[in-house]
């Protein structure tokens, strides 16, 4: 919202136009600028939210743009110059703040990180920077702990309140090494280990030595809500009838495992540093791009702050974000030295997705093919609902226009058998046992659901009266009451409207957006309280909760 409003007249020209946002000069052939158009241009709207794309090529930019708007309010279209929260985008900086720190002998990688944060409980083995860089750490993920906790993501939450939540958890999902468990908890930590050792908040110091030598004049972490950022654009979501509604929130303040502003402009000098490094000293770029095995020798995949996998046939760096109406994803391939940032301001946008399309056009001749459709994969044998009994996850497969759908993302098939999951690089593979359908999930060479179809189960109100009641975590400092109401069981946990809980297998229920209570008791079916678990990779382990009553 940097730029002035500009005249009704020139603003479709403006947003949809070949010539806006765009350096003509750099542009490597118009065929690929009029593919990309194509790839965007269900955004490139004067009514619609969108997305800001940069596609650098040795170090520079070969096409730049913006595409819809960055303030409906105010009529402001979207530029490469166009500040948006970049989400998990983040933590590649957190990771590079840690990494200079220990170059200036401020910490090492391999210090455990009670030294700098005590108050953490001792889990009787210790967890070093390292291991929290690589989300081998086994701590909760503190976002989950909000939300379970029945506490309101937007509402303002300080340090010493997150301290507390994170500090209260007297167990880890895992022995420290043993797995990777994505937990933004790591990456909060550790921008206050930056804090206490070397006396300067992330924000602060993150400024000195990265987006200043860089001169990325619009990049900063956005730790104080009342800051005023230039160039800001508005996030929004898709509301009932279609209509956008504004989807931001100035009160989020946390840093570490997000808060990063930045522009598709400002990440050009990031990207260049990959190549030609100006920032620490000869470890920087080392450290950046370094993989840690887990304990038992299998590979993980998450670098620092950056995923290294493959994409058709070629190695690639990547990270995404996702907050509010905020959708951003940082695609680089290395030996190509090319890189498509892609930063969107609506919810509905899949950045990963439309980076890999963009790729497709330039490198065409350098890429595998795509996999081709496999005759015979009828999407219906595969769909509904699959249940993991380690993690307790529901999960849905539905067949939507002939396509494997799950959570929103269409599936390719590669066998009969077999899908993949073009934009996160999952694979789900299906199978068939004395009658009982299959799946499970491989992720960044991790199985991360393994889990069989179920069928619908009904529990009569009589059954349901046993679990209402009060019920009471310490650790979490929250209370969920669970009522009888019109015959379904009802869960209210804060001020959060009332949630009805549906029955997935006998004394387990499904919350809604991969959240489980798990009810327990004794051999009287005496119900003495409930535990939750949340996430694919079971992200919240056995979260207690007493039955007051």
């Amino acid at each position: 919202m940097r730029m002035a409003v500009f005249l009704a007249l020139c603003l479709d020209l403006s947003v949809a136009g070949p010539g806006f946002g765009e350096d003509s000069e750099q542009r490597l052939d118009r065929g690929l600028d009029r593919g990309v158009d194509r790839v965007f241009a269900s955004y490139a709207k004067s009514d619609s939210p969108g997305c800001a794309v940069g596609v650098i090529q040795d170090g520079n930019f070969v096409y730049r743009k913006g595409y819809g708007m960055g303030s409906l309010e105010q009529g402001v279209p979207l530029s490469p110059e166009s500040v948006f929260y970049m989400g998990s985008i983040a933590k590649q900086f957190t990771a590079a703040s840690i990494v200079l720190a220990a170059e200036e002998g401020f910490l090492s990688l391999d210090d455990n990180i009670r030294k700098y944060i005590p108050e953490l409980p001792d889990y009787g083995q210790p967890i070093t920077l390292r291991e929290m860089l690589h989300h081998t750490s086994g701590l909760a993920d503190f976002l989950g702990l909000i939300g379970i906790s029945g506490r309101n993501l937007e509402d303002l939450h300080p340090t010493a309140e997150l301290m507390d939540l994170i500090v209260r958890q007297k167990a880890l999902n895992f022995h420290p090494g043993d797995e990777f468990l994505y937990s933004n908890t790591n990456y909060f930590l550790l921008a206050e280990v930056v804090k206490r050792a070397t006396k300067m908040p992330l924000r602060e110091f993150a400024a000195q030595n990265i987006f200043k030598p860089l001169g990325m004049a619009h990049t900063r972490f956005y730790d104080d809500h009342t800051v005023v950022v230039p160039g800001r654009v508005a996030g929004y979501s898709r509301g009932t009838g279609g209509a956008f509604l504004v989807d931001w929130s100035t009160n989020y303040e946390i840093v570490g495992g997000g808060g990063l502003m930045s522009s598709v402009d400002d990440l050009l000098m990031w990207d260049r540093n990959f190549y030609h490094n100006m920032l620490g000293k000869t470890t920087f770029l080392k450290e950046m791009q370094a993989r840690e095995a887990l304990n038992d020798g299998t590979a993980n995949n998450y670098a620092l702050g950056q995923f290294m996998s493959t994409y058709r046939g070629l190695p690639i760096a990547e990270h995404s974000g996702a907050n509010f109406g905020y959708r951003t994803n940082l695609l680089r391939f290395p030996q190509q030295n090319f890189t498509v940032v892609t930063l969107c301001n609506v919810s509905s946008a899949d950045p990963a997705g439309l980076s890999r399309e963009v790729a497709d056009i330039y490198l065409e001749k350098e890429l595998q093919p795509a996999p081709a459709g496999v005759a015979g994969s009828d999407p219906v044998l595969f769909a509904g609902k699959y249940f993991e009994t380690r993690t307790h996850y529901l999960v849905s497969f539905t067949a939507e226009r002939g396509n494997l759908v799950l959570e929103g993302h269409v599936l390719e098939p590669v066998e009969r058998n077999r899908f993949a999951d073009p934009t996160s690089g999952a694979t789900v593979t299906f199978s068939s046992a004395d009658g009982v359908m299959k799946a499970s999930v491989t992720y960044n060479n991790a199985l991360t659901f393994a889990g069989a179809r179920i069928e619908a189960l009904h529990v009569d109100g009589t059954a349901l009266a046993a679990y209402a009641g009060v019920y009471k975590s310490a650790e979490l400092d929250a209370t969920y009451k669970l009522s009888l109401e019109n015959g379904s069981l009802m869960l209210r946990a804060g001020w959060d409207p009332a949630i009805k809980l549906e029955p997935i297998v006998p004394n387990e229920f499904s919350v809604g957006g991969g959240l489980t209570l798990v009810f327990t008791g004794d051999n009287a079916g005496h119900i003495s309280g409930l535990k939750v678990f949340s996430g694919w990779d079971g992200a919240i382990r056995n979260e207690r909760f007493e039955k007051l009553n």
